[in-house]
């Protein structure tokens, strides 16, 4: 027997407002056709007045524990992934805490970017095998929109808001039992002017806008991203044949199509969530997850790879058995 972190619910959360490209078009100079055919978005969702990076958190957080049949008292350990909390400190995390109950234990934010839910997933997974906790509710929660330039059409139109969350549970299973099986986690911040934001507290001590060069973290995404899933199942004796279902990040329809070329795996095995949600960030790998969990197609027994890469450059992949 093995003690591992294993999958017991997922929830997700998305703002009131939802922004189709045809509405975009009438305050920013593009239109459908080009975001669909760069992108594959043809919507996002966009917080409004009330809506922040916690609300979203706990509203997502809330469903994880319903569907995990557990109470927020029951949680001793909140890791939440963002990149833009509610307040430079405490940790948002703390906020959503507070909220469900869970008071007591540990909670911390993780700034990761894109890669952040995977960032947050490894730590609270190896916390969870050490015996600090017993239960953990990840969370990747992001309000994206708030940091974009919508006089800058290239980037603008490709990113929305939303939050995804996880709870995972401490158990002794067999070899064969669910869990998570491995998680590998990358940085370089050799490429940090390929995707950043122009402010921050100690340098301009404003919040700033997001900068992307697109066509270099496309290619540093698909590279990146195939290598680390091939070497995260060689860890854990798979095959991508083996895999029933990729969760990657959902930035580009593109980026999506090209990684599965490179590793040879069929379109119909990738969750593919970004034409409804845009590019979430932190949020986008567990909005997708809870998605397919909640569609039906995510069963117990199956073999989940999330994957996911973002500005720093970050990157990671995990392999779960639900």
């Amino acid at each position: 027997m093995t003690r591992r972190s294993v999958l017991a619910g997922t929830g997700s959360a998305l703002p009131k407002r939802a922004v189709s490209n045809h509405e975009l078009a009438k305050t920013v100079d593009t239109s459908d056709e080009w975001i669909v055919e760069r992108s594959g978005i043809r919507q996002r969702h966009m917080a409004g007045e009330g809506e922040t990076t916690s609300t979203l958190a706990i509203e997502a957080a809330n469903k994880a524990l319903a569907a995990a049949g557990v109470s927020g008292a029951d949680i001793g350990l909140i890791v939440l992934a963002t990149t833009t909390p509610d307040q430079t400190f405490p940790a948002t995390a703390t906020i959503v805490q507070d909220a469900i109950g869970a008071n007591g234990g540990i909670a911390f934010d993780v700034a990761a970017v894109c890669s952040g839910f995977l960032y947050a997933l490894g730590v609270a997974d190896s916390m969870l095998r050490a015996g600090m906790a017993q239960r953990a509710l990840v969370i990747g929660a992001e309000t994206m929109t708030r940091l974009l330039d919508w006089d800058d059409r290239a980037t603008c139109v490709l990113f929305g808001d939303g939050a995804g969350a996880v709870v995972l549970e401490a158990r002794e299973v067999a070899g064969e039992g669910p869990g998570i099986l491995a998680t590998h986690l990358h940085a370089d911040g050799a490429h940090n002017e390929l995707l950043y934001v122009d402010g921050g507290p100690s340098t301009t001590q404003t919040v700033g806008h997001l900068r992307m060069k697109g066509r270099e973290v496309f290619r540093h995404a698909v590279a990146n991203l195939a290598d680390v899933l091939a070497n995260v199942l060689a860890e854990c004796g798979l095959e991508t044949s083996d895999v029933d279902w990729v969760i990657p990040h959902q930035a580009n329809q593109r980026i999506l199509d090209a990684t599965a070329r490179k590793l040879g795996l069929p379109p119909e095995k990738v969750v593919v969530t970004v034409d409804r949600h845009a590019n979430t960030s932190a949020a986008s790998v567990p909005l997708a997850l809870d998605t397919a969990v909640r569609d039906g197609r995510v069963k117990p027994g199956d073999l989940l790879v999330l994957e996911a890469m973002g500005g720093g450059f970050t990157w990671g992949a995990s392999v779960i058995r639900v």
